[in-house]
């Protein structure tokens, strides 16, 4: 299962993460009436993820770029547990799109499975398949044990992705327990199936083979300790610190005045208010949820530390680094290259962004040493700034695309209507379920109208399954992990692939353009479903968070305006730099926090950040890349780095900003196999059947080759670069040094806390 910071497959990944996924900037807006822009709202990240297995979060925990690969239906179905198609097809019933399901019914599947696994200690092998710590077969040769690898993957997926689908849309003590004993059990074996391998070590094969025992080794973001009982715990750990975020909440006064806001509602101050204290409150609210998380993960980075040395790297960090076919040390100095491409022109817009905000809040609007207000950005994580479009917005009268404010109105007209046809205007309790229902039908449109755009090039339909089985509204009648995902369940259904996105989507542009990233996901998943479980997964996990934000980039006014969600647009120089704005305040604003959040787990996996200067560390680095500071002192009794999903989620960032390059370079591809002439911000290949075809074989190829080759099929070239983003932004850059000359731009960052540069260790 794989899911997406948005992907979520077993695809290798111990105890991955499904795609979750960073902000997704609004399509190109140059033009009409006044909308905000979104924020990473929910716990949806983009990314993640949920995303994440190899490397991804296959249902599995392995590593979280999108979710892999569904398992056709010929595979051999695991036999622990509430029976083998159990878990994969029963659980689906929990549907959590479904409006307002029986709490009991979903409950009485999570015991009676944990109950299931519980007594029967280590589920018989499928057919043909080995136990962990069984003898494996005499004489198999490397090829033979790839395909027994390959085939005990395609076993195991389904009742992984199920268990851990379900702890994601159903948070209870049961279903956690559920998810962390069947990563426990699939970590074991993805050990055993290391181990194995071992014995290839300096024998001739073929590449294909010598890639698949590679990335067997690569494929977990959550390396599993050798020792059993650690293994155990580090399962345990993982799974607690995800219900943790999933199930937190600020609570404030007592008794009958006592008030508890989750993040959704959090984020709607910071999107919304404009108060100083009301902003400043709702921001540290969130982060009190983190430092019950402290303890854990201290303990959570010694077990994969521990992992990742069983596997030969000196810390998981290296482990992280070693999937990106280079040298581990080579790619911080490969991110360094991209983002200095980046820099000048993010701190143009960090220049620009703070006179504005000293002039909207005088004398608080920027932090000793010039540096931005962490809870004045209008996102929890500073990683998005388009919901400071009130206070950002270069020509208020030039117009502007309100996509909120068209998606807002359909879902008003559509609840508005309900509410008559069912007589549903007085009994309050009927009103609810009426919105909620009206909610659902509305978050399916939006749906449709992503799906739209990858059919207009080319590709196919979602499979029925999609529009059964997925969460896409938050549920009335318990917690869930609203972290937007995508997911693959490893199974087939009717001949089809069983994908899936998991978010709580409201009628807002932010969650519009979520999911047309997290279809990126599923697209993905539906490309590559061909291959072998081992090359299910993205040339590299920066690509799998590209695909969905390269068809955000081509959502421009003119296709916003041929789906009837924006009037006639008529685009002058005002409206193209606000178009360019907006765009910038999500997809520029975040590079620097897409770089950020690694430096900070290198550190720490590395011990060059230490448990006693956690948080000190997480600020200093955030001050350095992002230009931004919290208002107030926050010492080491907190753990704001946990206030992040990806960080108790243990899903890799590094992936985000890279695919914040890489989707600029599939955009101008993409754009050029179109036929486009013109400026590149105007493109849009809605419809073109000629791109379609040339990202789908780019889809198809999944992780079977190096991702330099597959990048050379699209674009032409092997390295990443980041001179399309620029190409992209040139009418904003040149529009930013006009406006901020004379100002003294740049900022001053508190003293450093001292980390080590990665290197490679072997």
């Amino acid at each position: 299962m794989t899911t997406g910071t948005c992907s979520s497959s077993i695809r290798l990944r111990a105890l991955v993460h499904p795609h979750p996924r960073p902000p997704v900037p609004p399509g190109r807006l140059p033009a009409v009436a006044g909308g905000e822009r979104r924020t990473q709202a929910g716990t949806r990240a983009r990314g993640h993820h949920r995303v994440p297995l190899l490397r991804a979060r296959r249902g599995l925990v392995v590593n979280p770029p999108g979710r892999r690969r569904p398992v056709p239906s010929s595979s051999p179905p695991p036999t622990c547990g509430p029976a083998s198609p159990a878990l994969a097809s029963r659980f689906p019933s929990h549907r959590t799109s479904a409006v307002n399901k029986p709490r009991a019914a979903l409950l009485a599947i999570a015991v009676a499975a944990g109950l299931t696994l519980a007594g029967c200690n280590r589920a018989p092998s499928p057919e043909g398949a080995s136990a962990p710590g069984a003898a494996t077969p005499a004489g198999e040769t490397a090829d033979q044990f790839i395909a027994r690898v390959n085939a005990e993957l395609r076993a195991m997926q389904p009742e992984v992705s199920a268990a851990q689908w379900l702890s994601s849309t159903y948070i209870t003590d049961d279903s956690q327990l559920l998810a962390a004993k069947y990563n426990e059990r699939y970590l074991a074996q993805l050990n055993s199936w290391i181990e194995q391998a071992r014995r290839f070590e300096g024998q001739q094969m073929s590449a294909e083979t010598a890639r698949a025992i590679n990335l067997l080794k690569l494929g977990a973001s959550m390396p599993p300790p050798r020792n059993p009982e650690h293994l155990a715990e580090l399962t345990r750990i993982a799974s607690k610190m995800e219900g943790t975020y999933g199930a937190g909440q600020y609570c404030t006064g007592e008794g009958d005045t006592r008030r508890c806001r989750q993040l959704g509602a959090l984020e709607d101050v910071l999107r919304t208010s404009r108060d100083y204290d009301a902003q400043l409150d709702a921001w540290q609210g969130w982060h009190t949820i983190a430092q019950p998380m402290r303890t854990d993960y201290t303990r959570f980075v010694e077990l994969v530390n521990e992992g990742a040395r069983d596997l030969g790297f000196a810390d998981a960090g290296e482990a992280w680094r070693s999937g990106y076919d280079m040298p581990a040390a080579e790619l911080a100095a490969e991110t360094d290259r991209l983002w200095g491409q980046v820099k000048p022109l993010y701190e143009q817009l960090h220049c620009y962004t703070r006179a504005r905000m000293e002039a909207r809040y005088p004398g608080r609007g920027t932090v000793d040493g010039g540096l931005l207000p962490a809870h004045l950005m209008g996102n929890m994580w500073q990683q998005d700034w388009g919901n400071l479009w009130d206070v950002l917005q270069p020509y208020p009268n030039a117009g502007d695309l309100d996509i909120t404010g068209a998606l807002e109105k359909n879902y008003q007209a559509a609840l508005n209507e309900r509410m008559v046809r069912e007589n549903a205007l007085i009994d309050s309790d009927r009103r609810a379920d009426v919105a909620q229902a009206a909610q659902l039908d509305n978050a399916k449109r939006m749906n449709e109208r992503a799906q739209d755009f990858y059919v207009s090039l080319g590709m196919p339909a979602l499979p029925p399954s999609y529009w059964q089985k997925s969460q896409f509204i938050k549920p009335r009648d318990r917690n869930v992990v609203c972290h937007a995902s995508a997911w693959d369940m490893s199974v087939s259904i009717d001949g089809q692939p069983d994908v899936r996105t998991k978010m709580c989507t409201r009628a807002n542009e932010e969650d519009f353009t979520t999911i047309y990233h997290e279809l990126g996901h599923v697209y993905y998943y539906l490309a590559y479903n061909g291959r072998p479980p081992l090359f299910q997964n993205g040339a590299h996990d920066g690509f799998h968070e590209a695909i969905g934000d390269t068809i955000v980039l081509a959502m421009t006014p003119q296709y916003l305006q041929s789906i009837g969600l924006v009037g006639e647009q008529t685009q002058t120089q005002e409206s193209l730099v606000n178009s360019q704005m907006r765009m910038a305040l999500a997809k520029v604003a975040f590079m620097p926090f897409g770089l950020m959040i690694d430096r900070w787990r290198w550190g720490v996996f590395d011990g060059s950040i230490t448990p006693q200067n956690y948080n000190a560390a997480w600020w200093s680095l955030k001050a350095q890349y992002q230009g931004v500071a919290p208002a107030t002192a926050r010492g080491e009794e907190f753990f704001d780095a946990g206030a992040k999903y990806h960080v108790p989620g243990n899903t890799p960032y590094t992936r985000y900003f890279l695919s914040h390059v890489l989707q600029f370079q599939f955009y101008k591809a993409l754009c050029d196999a179109s036929g486009h002439t013109g400026p590149l911000y105007e493109c849009s290949f809605y419809g073109n059947k000629a791109a379609g075809e040339r990202f789908w074989a780019m889809l198809e190829k999944g992780s079977s080759q190096p991702w330099q080759q597959t990048l050379r099929e699209l674009t032409g070239g092997e390295q990443m670069d980041a001179a399309p983003v620029l190409e992209y932004f040139a009418p904003l850059q040149t529009w930013l040094s006009r406006q901020n000359e004379g100002r003294s731009c740049g900022w001053t960052a508190p003293a450093a806390v001292q980390t080590a540069t990665p290197t490679a260790s072997r």
